[in-house]
């Protein structure tokens, strides 16, 4: 599905480039960190959607994308794009909206896959930027765990994260709080360098009954190392984001998100709006679970 939907994405941005180029009436600039599947179907569905609308009222669009590995690159990723003087810019995660606030404060940029605004501002949200959450509420993500692992109060879950991950930080205390109301216990693993995931994970998976994943970059664009390890050890992980490896997940549509991100950045481009007009936008949450997965771990599917 990963390489289905670069594919997509390589398509889209193509046709962008191709049908627009020299002739387009805006520019819009993406920086997305990291060839994962949940940002690119985000990003996918943005330019879709702002290209829909924009054919609608008879413009069209140049996208300008820059894909980076690791989030200390969006910095020059975005000073890239507003040297192109770009009409709008697209951050596809945390680090890239922070990177793009930073860089401009007259450019709009719109967010989308960041999972709390307030807490990456420090609740002062510049007037140049609005966008998309993933959020989904911890207390059904805590509830969705206990119900279908049957946990009871004393049992230990452990949450992996990196800890360079503004995101992540939140999501730890949230959660925490979460299970704490179940009497289940929060153990925390936070990681720094790629090179410690294994023996944290190795560590969590001896640990813990089960092994909670948040929306995390790091996390899962290295899900396929934490993967390996609980299934040798038949932990069941149960991610914020969807993925490969969890039995099941509470997460939202990444590709309809993308697309309410894109309709925001047409109408402010159409209509001449400022980002501050717009409310930050969540989307209802979906439970998904991964039957094979739950079938090798004795889990019931709801």
């Amino acid at each position: 599905m990963k390489k289905v939907f670069s594919l997509i994405l390589v398509f889209c941005l193509c046709f962008s480039l191709c049908s627009c180029s020299g002739t387009a009436d805006f520019t819009v600039g993406i920086c997305q960190l990291t060839d994962f599947d949940s940002h690119n179907k985000a990003t996918v569905g943005f330019i879709e959607a702002l290209k829909e609308e924009l054919a609608k009222n008879g413009k069209t669009v140049k996208i300008e994308q820059r894909i980076v590995e690791k989030a200390e690159f969006c910095k020059k990723s975005i000073e890239d794009l507003t040297a192109l003087k770009v009409d709008l810019i697209m951050a596809c995660s945390t680090p890239a909206l922070l990177a793009a606030a930073d860089c401009t404060v007259n450019t709009p940029v719109v967010g989308t896959l960041v999972t709390d605004y307030h807490y990456a501002f420090v609740n002062n949200i510049p007037k140049n930027v609005t966008g998309t959450s993933d959020a989904v509420p911890f207390e059904e993500q805590a509830k969705m765990m206990v119900e279908s692992l049957k946990l009871i109060a004393g049992d230990k879950v452990g949450i992996i994260y990196c800890s360079k991950e503004a995101n992540s930080t939140i999501q730890l205390s949230e959660i925490k709080k979460s299970f704490e109301a179940y009497g289940i216990v929060l153990n925390a693993y936070p990681f720094t360098e790629i090179s410690e995931l294994q023996t944290v994970t190795a560590t969590a998976a001896l640990e813990n009954k089960a092994v909670y994943l948040p929306s995390d970059n790091t996390v899962a664009y290295n899900e396929k190392t934490i993967g390996i390890i609980c299934s040798q050890n038949k932990i069941p992980v149960f991610t914020a984001y969807g993925g490969d490896i969890c039995y099941a997940s509470l997460t939202v549509d990444y590709y309809a998100l993308g697309r309410e991100a894109g309709k925001m950045a047409a109408e402010i481009l159409l209509n001449n709006k400022t980002p501050e007009e717009f409310e930050i936008l969540s989307l209802s949450p979906i439970a998904v679970y991964n039957k094979e997965i739950c079938n090798e771990l004795g889990i019931t599917v709801p």
